[in-house]
């Protein structure tokens, strides 16, 4: 499957009787019926490290693009009304300020690895706890509570999977605990923030800014108010978009579909 496709559903699988392995790209699952693949008989695997580094990057990018308004800054210099620059165009630093990341498992440890040369005070909110050697080595501390992690930070970053528990885990009240001069950086699924919320949320300045690397749908309807807001830095859901990475994803997938094929071990199989 790459890009959700094609769509696994019962249609297809009652076509494929002989189908043993679905090689999935990328990290999440979201988009497919796990119980209805197993009733098949069919595995399931998907390549969850490869993406870890180059999506880590990507929020660090988002993070750094929009505290620099790296974009208003580009439209600024290209312009060709633009006759001076102003000395009152400022944006902010990201040294000293706390970062808040919403989901500590692969992609946001190394996230907080690269805050921390940012010299950044990072928090750090997840399902479990990391062991103290984890969080001395990137000066993380746990909040137990994401309503404590949202009231705290500067920027909070979003880097969860997508579940029914993590469907819209930041709407109206979890927007409206965070800073006026937050940032809120996405680089795990759209249907993790409700949207509506968010559009409201930055045009009333609720929060400062958002970056997204993600969107619902993908893309966006050209006349949908995330794009005429000059607070916002979107981007085509890219966070694993290298060629290397994406060379890698490739390989993997055909280890898997070969292991499942002959019957050994899959490598990254979702149980």
């Amino acid at each position: 499957m790459w890009y959700h496709k094609p769509v696994i559903n019962e249609e297809l699988l009652q076509s494929l009787p002989n189908l043993k392995i679905v090689a999935n790209s990328g990290v999440g699952i979201d988009h497919l019926d796990l119980k209805l693949l197993s009733s098949y008989g069919v595995k399931l695997s998907n390549t969850p490290f490869i993406v870890s580094t180059d999506t880590a990057d990507m929020g660090m990018a988002l993070m750094l693009a929009s505290s620099r308004r790296l974009v208003e800054g580009y439209q600024m210099a290209v312009s060709p009304d633009t006759e001076y620059f102003p000395a009152d165009w400022l944006g902010d630093e990201l040294s000293g300020a706390t970062l808040g990341i919403v989901g500590m498992g692969t992609i946001g440890y190394k996230v907080a690895e690269r805050a921390k040369a940012f010299e950044m005070k990072i928090l750090y909110h997840n399902r479990n706890q990391r062991n103290k050697d984890e969080e001395s080595a990137v000066g993380a501390i746990y909040c137990k509570k994401i309503d404590d992690l949202l009231q705290r930070s500067d920027f909070v970053l979003l880097s969860v999977n997508l579940t029914p528990q993590t469907h819209k885990l930041i709407g109206k009240r979890e927007l409206e605990l965070m800073k006026p001069t937050a940032t809120l950086i996405n680089i795990s699924r759209g249907l993790v923030v409700d949207q509506d919320a968010l559009v409201e949320a930055l045009q009333n300045k609720v929060i400062k800014a958002a970056a997204l690397d993600v969107t619902y749908p993908e893309p966006l309807p050209r006349d949908h108010p995330l794009l005429k807001l000059k607070n916002v830095i979107i981007t085509p859901h890219i966070g694993s978009a290298t060629k290397k990475t994406r060379r890698l994803m490739m390989e993997n997938m055909i280890e898997s579909i070969q292991a499942g094929l002959t019957g050994l071990p899959i490598p990254n199989e979702v149980l």
